[in-house]
């Protein structure tokens, strides 16, 4: 990752929120995912919500990884009012039965209902931010609870790990990131394949005292008009350290089946860049913003409608002029956003404290 603009072509997500999500609908889920794979999209991201009968982000992302090869699956999952010891666990789960191609994006919004529902009051303002960081903190933590060779299967001795590379994370929420919570550790599950899943967070939960861009490897930028979002890329990369991944938000409205983008019912604000047009326009206007962001993330208005011109019109009018990676095969997540496998932290620190012993 360059910290002026990509020194390669960009990669395109897509947000399958709405694709299949409810507790009959696996099928579509199932034939939405492999269509993006298909047309040649990098990543699939799932947006989390609570509501009921609805598989949520999790969820919806483990029943892609079996059936899915090449893709990114990256759900969305809240940091504020779930129990990190258990989001972690879950992702490390997640990049398993995807062979190492899961994400996270950490998300911290306020919701009087889903603090209602777990008991908990209400976290507003800078305080959500800081129950991010802490959350991201102990998951990372406990990613590297395992060490990479923890897992023994020695049948001779009946050992199934050996603990001596099982790890205490002993982490303690700060006062200041809601309530209190301990966590001992190790995890319960070895550490995921990628060593630590790639972590996305939207740009407005990072700054001092919130979350430092230290502990992210990717974020999310937008902007207020589409024209304006290569100026706020640049932007971001100039305030962030070196290798943090920049991945442009935009929502689509597209011309599509004989109807005009115009025409069709406009989208909810959501407080990201709205591109409506066609499909053509839309592919002019992505190539200069993958010249400078590492990828783009695309919220199709209508999944089915929109995918027809996507896949048909807009990625390969990118793959052909190069500002379109190919997809990477038998890759995992870290290797697409050109990241290396880390050490576990605790190995490193035993190693260090053999060495010094001996």
């Amino acid at each position: 990752m360059s910290t002026a603009a990509t020194a390669r072509p960009g990669f395109l997500a897509i947000e399958l929120d709405g694709a299949g999500w409810d507790g009959a609908g696996s099928g579509t889920l199932a034939a939405a995912v492999l269509a993006v794979e298909s047309a040649g999209f990098h990543v699939a991201t799932f947006k989390d919500a609570p509501e009921a009968g609805r598989a949520n982000a999790l969820q919806r992302a483990a029943f892609a990884g079996p059936v899915t090869r090449s893709i990114a699956l990256v759900p969305e999952v809240d940091t504020v009012y779930t129990e990190p010891f258990h989001v972690s666990t879950q992702l490390a789960s997640l990049d398993y039965v995807s062979g190492g191609r899961a994400g996270w994006i950490a998300t911290a919004t306020e919701s009087p209902a889903a603090a209602a529902a777990v008991g908990r009051r209400s976290v507003t303002g800078e305080a959500l931010a800081k129950e991010a960081s802490a959350a991201i903190e102990v998951s990372r933590r406990l990613w590297d609870s395992w060490e990479d060779d923890a897992v023994i299967r020695d049948v001779a001795t009946g050992r199934y790990i050996d603990v001596d590379k099982l790890h205490y994370v002993d982490f303690t929420a700060p006062e200041e990131a809601g309530p209190g919570y301990s966590i001992k550790g190790p995890s319960i599950i070895p550490r995921p394949l990628q060593g630590q899943l790639p972590v996305i967070a939207p740009l407005g939960l990072l700054g001092s005292g919130l979350v430092d861009d230290a502990a992210v490897d990717a974020v999310l930028v937008t902007a207020p008009t589409p024209e304006l979002l290569t100026a706020e890329v640049r932007d971001a990369r100039s305030r962030l350290r070196t290798g943090v991944a920049i991945i442009a938000e935009l929502d689509v409205v597209l011309d599509s089946r004989g109807l005009a983008a115009a025409d069709r019912p406009a989208p909810a604000d959501s407080g990201r860049a709205l591109f409506t047009g066609s499909a053509a326009g839309l592919a002019a206007l992505l190539a200069p913003i993958l010249a400078v962001a590492d990828g783009v993330r695309l919220h199709p208005a209508s999944f089915d409608v929109e995918l027809d011109e996507l896949s048909r019109v807009v990625l390969p009018e990118l793959r052909r002029s190069g500002a379109l990676r190919a997809p990477l095969q038998d890759a995992t997540f870290r290797d697409l956003l050109g990241l290396d496998r880390p050490a576990s932290r605790y190995a490193d620190a035993a190693a260090t404290a053999i060495a010094a012993a001996e």
